[in-house]
């Protein structure tokens, strides 16, 4: 590779069936990738040649991989393994999920039936299919739970991800739940902060969330909310660069409270604050669960 040449960045996309493998790469394509839905994973290799071959031409590509090729999914491993050895392209690997009941519910709403279904029943093949895919998964560098986002939601989720990627940063998305909702499956990290002073109890702090002032600053005004945070800001200090030297770009941190409207919301967004700023990370904040429970 040339001085002037630069690093091209291709994305495999893959993951569960119905999880939405189609919204994201017709996203990326939008983003300017080079996109090629359904490649055989043993021409991975070949495609990687046509990019070197391009110089620079070719600088996004955006390959989906899945079930649908299913004698060629066993020699992905053998792909990976020559794209990890090229010096010329940084590839990641994008990993769409979803819960079961999720899946199920979109199967019947598109009346299409699932490529590992021999009996037509959806959830029979989703079962089989998440079996399959569970080491992949494992060697995913990210991992997107489109269980309770809408195809607009994923696609800003994508866009944000995917549009100005900093090289030298890794990208922290933080996100704060409610246990009572479920635990968020694409997070790296989960941490619990209902052991911490809850506003719910506290009348007329109930109806806000951590976004409001009142409500930050009596999670903040605590002697173990303090120390919770140092310890969380000094394992992070630590764990970050880990990350990034193992070649993460993306890490997902999960900070969750009982209904993820109060404690996890307030955490959230200091814990972004302080990551941004940082000069080797970038930090994201939502919110999954602070506008669910009104009462």
């Amino acid at each position: 590779m040339t001085q002037s040449q630069s690093m091209a960045n291709l994305v495999i996309i893959t993951g569960m069936s119905g999880a939405g493998k189609t919204i994201a790469v017709q996203c990326l394509e939008d983003l300017g990738y080079f996109c090629v839905d359904n490649l055989p994973p043993v021409l991975i290799p070949k495609f990687a040649e046509l990019i070197e071959q391009s110089r620079g031409s070719i600088e996004k590509v955006a390959l989906v991989i899945d079930l649908r090729g299913r004698e060629f999914f066993r020699a992905l491993n053998d792909a990976l393994d020559a794209l990890q050895d090229n010096p010329t392209i940084h590839y990641e690997i994008l990993f769409l999920d979803a819960t079961d009941s999720v899946l199920v519910q979109r199967y019947k709403e598109s009346r299409r039936r699932h490529p590992l279904a021999k009996g037509g029943l959806p959830l029979e093949g989703i079962q089989q299919e998440r079996v399959l895919l569970e080491e992949l998964k494992g060697m995913a560098t990210q991992v997107i739970d489109t269980s309770n986002i809408k195809p607009a939601q994923l696609k800003a989720v994508l866009t944000s991800r995917f549009s100005q990627i900093e090289r030298n940063k890794i990208h922290v998305n933080i996100i704060s739940f409610g246990f009572k909702y479920g635990i968020p499956i694409d997070a790296d990290l989960i941490f619990d902060v209902r052991f911490l002073p809850n506003p719910h109890y506290i009348d007329h702090l109930r109806p806000k969330t951590g976004l409001d002032q009142e409500v930050y600053d009596y999670v903040m005004k605590w002697n173990e909310t303090q120390a919770f945070l140092n310890k969380l800001l000094d394992l992070l200090q630590f764990l970050l660069p880990q990350y990034k030297k193992e070649g993460k770009s993306q890490l997902v941190i999960g900070i969750g409270c009982t209904g993820g409207k109060h404690r996890s919301v307030a955490i959230a967004e200091y814990l972004g604050k302080m990551i941004s700023s940082g000069e080797n990370e970038a930090a994201q904040v939502s919110h999954r669960d602070a506008a669910r429970d009104h009462r």
